[in-house]
């Protein structure tokens, strides 16, 4: 099973190093990473996409906790989220091709972003099952280059804990 890890760090130099050192480690893949900072300038907020099953999710869990640099750790794969990814595709296009491309972009709500003479470079956003067949559907003009940022995920809405109502963490 895949497992979206959301992981609130100090935003300090080389504590991506440590984090991904960690998995290195123990032998667990990062099927996927993405690092940015949060409203706070001194937090920096991981999302880590990991497969296995219960008892790596906790061992990677616990590794975690033992780092000096992690705050909080939240498996949000059991929750109600929003995730979405960025993909950037280059793709062979003639002059006669463009308008077909040009229409699975508008299918995917994709933005064109540099057309070359011989090329296309396009970029889309949304969840893996969107990032995929997008991919694929523009595999037949010829990929020239591809580049995907990895997933970013939130919880939805507000939880609700006893009597009072809280923003998702």
């Amino acid at each position: 099973m895949r497992h979206t890890l959301a992981v609130m760090v100090e935003n300090n130099p080389g504590v991506l190093a440590r984090v991904a050192g960690l998995f290195s480690r123990r032998g667990y893949n990062i099927d996927s990473l993405a690092v940015g900072r949060t409203e706070n300038p001194e937090v920096s907020r991981m999302t880590i996409v990991v497969e296995g099953d219960q008892r790596v999710l906790e061992q990677v869990t616990k590794q975690l906790h033992k780092l000096v640099d992690v705050i909080k750790i939240s498996d949000v794969t059991t929750e109600r989220y929003v995730d979405r990814e960025l993909v950037m595709i280059k793709v062979s296009a003639t002059p006669s091709q463009r308008g077909e491309i040009m229409q699975i972009a508008d299918i995917f709500r994709a933005r064109i972003v540099d057309l070359g003479a011989k090329s296309i470079t396009l970029e889309c956003t949304g969840n893996d099952g969107k990032i995929n067949a997008f991919e694929e559907s523009l595999r037949s003009y010829g990929i020239k280059e591809l580049v995907r940022t990895g997933k970013i995920a939130m919880l939805r809405g507000i939880r609700y804990t006893g009597v009072q109502a809280q923003e998702s963490e």
